[in-house]
């Protein structure tokens, strides 16, 4: 679709290809490019369903905007994509948490595989198979999605010009709760945001629209409309303490960041020897989500929130598609309902017809859940976390006041390592994309040459992710950064720990920073991939929000759960999931909603759990293989509790 003509090449040439030269004659518009275009796109529609009523992307889709323009008509018969001889194709995969693929609407343009290649991720989840009519886009091995080692950052989405790569859309699920009026609902709005979402609307790129976003969340119907950014300012709190633990204790250094899902997931997928030096505190929006369902505020809400038979609706607006991932981890689900992306949140408020630019930049944000700094707010871009941390950690350690708050050498969206060395710290890096972070690991001298280490797995942090705005502007990054670093210039306050709530929260509930309180509201586990502890732990996870079917999804039918209690051995999925569902008492929610915790943070040989109740017990998990691809592969044998 994109071929251009160039005085002195024999044949038209693809504009997105061909650089261009001093003198370059190029012809864009000729009738013999036009001809091209409208056989190319009568092709494209042979083998495109009808279904833009439907369509995710309907509106924002380059394909039906061609089309629209264009006035093409059908013109060849319906033909199916991929070899007629060849392996059948999933041609509609939900097994991602965060991405759905839909390859009947694949235009073969080759942008996914290119942005998770070599050329930009270096994942290589998506790729090519077959060559010229038969040429489509498939995964490793063919496998689903959720079967591969797709870490969910979502930037196959992001240049999709058409609906076959989405993130999982739960849009649709938060407005039906929001008609119905049945619970008290509370949404957080991640600092990435309220930079990007104004170019859904038609604003200039970097217009910063907190205000008018907030007004347009109430009026989409959310009662409460809290600050991410609050979250964040808890984040340094935690993990800048950590670190200063850590460099006391000469222990599992460098610390690495944990803010970003997609790094996470890539760790855990492709190295798990690196868990012990990720910091365990978990992300804001999940910090977020934890307080607001189980601290202080839902007891606030009074009656039922109090005693803990019911919780509020909370939802979240995150730039990133692996935030949908993130919400469903072990010890982490159901502290955050749904999450949106940027470009799902433009869907809401189209679909009710308000007039986003149009709306006043007054609106505020809900107390006590947020305040925030200057730090919280370049939470958004690469290197941000480690600039916010840096800030409170050289507070926490009686650095002179003098030190300064920007630190120019780890900001900017340029791909690679960014570097600083912080007195009274020690010198930090800054990995600004995942394929960055793959080559700084590369070689060890990483253990020895840095006292912490930030990735983010999209380049250019939260401002380049999954769930942005699309846009063709080849410095959108800068306009977002820029935009981004200013609203923290202005702010009152640039320190994490200068956060009033903040401090409020540690005087009231918390204690203080990485105290055994905040340890269980505020910190988090890992586990490699398909291990037994990762299966071990999900399935707790299960039993603590009662999901009998979830649980019983991750053993084999014929599975034992050997239980050590007086309910003896429970035998097949099927009773195992008739005993979680109908034996164990109720849930709790609120702060009654206790969960079991791995006594270890990371060690894969421990599966030594802490239980609710303060007991202590062990673990023996038997695996097998698993054909089924709705179930995990491997699946639970056997799994023997013993009492310790």
């Amino acid at each position: 679709m994109c071929l251009v003509e160039i005085d002195g090449a024999d044949r038209p040439q693809p504009a997105c290809r061909t650089l261009a030269r001093d003198g370059d004659v190029v012809t864009t518009d000729s009738n013999a490019l036009q001809a091209f275009r409208l056989a190319d796109a009568q092709w494209l529609l042979a083998r495109h369903p009808n279904d833009c009523m439907r369509c995710e992307v309907n509106g924002a889709c380059q394909l039906q905007r061609l089309v629209s323009e264009n006035q093409w008509d059908e013109f060849w018969p319906k033909v199916p994509a991929g070899p007629a001889d060849g392996p059948d194709t999933m041609a509609s995969d939900h097994t991602s948490p965060s991405i759905w693929r839909d390859l009947s609407k694949c235009i073969e343009c080759g942008l996914c595989a290119e942005v998770c290649g070599d050329a930009v991720q270096d994942q290589n989840v998506i790729g090519f198979a077959q060559r010229g009519f038969d040429r489509h886009p498939v995964t490793v091995f063919d496998q689903p999605l959720g079967r591969t080692k797709c870490i969910s950052c979502g930037q196959c989405t992001l240049v999709c010009p058409v609906g076959a790569l989405i993130e999982a859309p739960h849009w649709h699920e938060v407005l039906r709760t929001l008609d119905g009026h049945r619970r008290v609902s509370v949404v957080q709005v991640a600092p990435a945001t309220r930079v990007a979402i104004s170019e859904e609307f038609g604003l200039a790129p970097g217009t910063v629209s907190t205000g008018r976003l907030i007004n347009a969340l109430r009026a989409l119907g959310f009662d409460f409309v809290f600050d991410t950014n609050f979250a964040a300012d808890l984040t340094i709190m935690e993990e800048g303490s950590e670190l200063l633990a850590r460099i006391r204790g000469g222990k599992d250094l460098p610390l690495f960041t944990s803010c970003c899902p997609g790094w996470v997931n890539w760790v855990e997928l492709n190295r798990p020897d690196l868990l012990p030096h990720l910091s365990t505190t978990k992300s804001p929006q999940q910090m977020h989500g934890a307080i607001a369902k189980r601290g202080m505020f839902a007891r606030a809400l009074g009656g039922d929130f109090a005693s803990g038979t019911a919780e509020p609706y909370v939802v979240s607006v995150m730039p990133c598609t692996a935030k949908k991932d993130e919400a469903q981890r072990p010890g982490m689900s159901g502290d955050v309902d749904h999450v949106l992306t940027t470009r799902e949140l433009a869907r809401m408020i189209r679909t009710r017809g308000i007039a986003f630019g149009a709306l006043p930049e007054d609106g505020a944000f809900d107390s006590p859940l947020g305040e925030s700094t200057g730090a919280a707010q370049i939470f958004g871009a690469s290197g941000g976390v480690m600039e916010a941390m840096v800030r409170t950690a050289t507070h926490l350690q009686g650095a002179d006041e003098s030190l300064p708050l920007e630190w120019e050498a780890l900001r900017g969206v340029r791909r690679g390592v960014k570097t600083a060395t912080i007195p009274g710290v020690g010198t930090v890096a800054v990995c600004n994309g995942i394929a960055a972070a793959q080559r700084l690991l590369e070689e060890d001298t990483w253990r020895d040459e840095f006292v912490a280490i930030e990735v983010m797995a999209c380049v250019g942090g939260c401002l380049g992710g999954g769930g942005e705005p699309k846009s063709l502007d080849p410095h959108i990054l800068e306009k977002r950064a820029r935009s981004i670093y200013a609203v923290d210039a202005q702010a009152p306050r640039r320190r994490s720990h200068e956060n009033t709530d903040v401090q409020t929260l540690y005087a009231t509930e918390l204690g203080a920073p990485n105290s055994p309180a905040a340890h269980q509201l505020l910190h988090t586990r890992y586990a490699a991939r398909q291990s037994p502890r990762a299966l071990l732990m999900q399935f707790l996870d299960c039993v603590d929000r009662r999901d009998g079917p979830a649980a019983a999804r991750l053993f084999h039918p014929d599975a034992v759960w050997s239980t050590a209690s007086p309910f003896g051995e429970i035998v097949g999925a099927e009773a195992i999931e008739a005993f979680i569902a109908s034996v164990l008492p109720p849930r709790g929610y609120g702060a009654q909603f206790a969960r079991h915790v791995m006594e270890s943070a990371a060690d894969p040989e421990d599966l030594t759990v802490l239980a609710p109740d303060g007991s202590r017990c062990r673990f023996e998990v038997e695996t097998c293989p698993s054909d089924d691809p709705q179930k995990p592969n491997p699946a639970i044998k056997r799994l023997t509790r013993h009492v310790l």
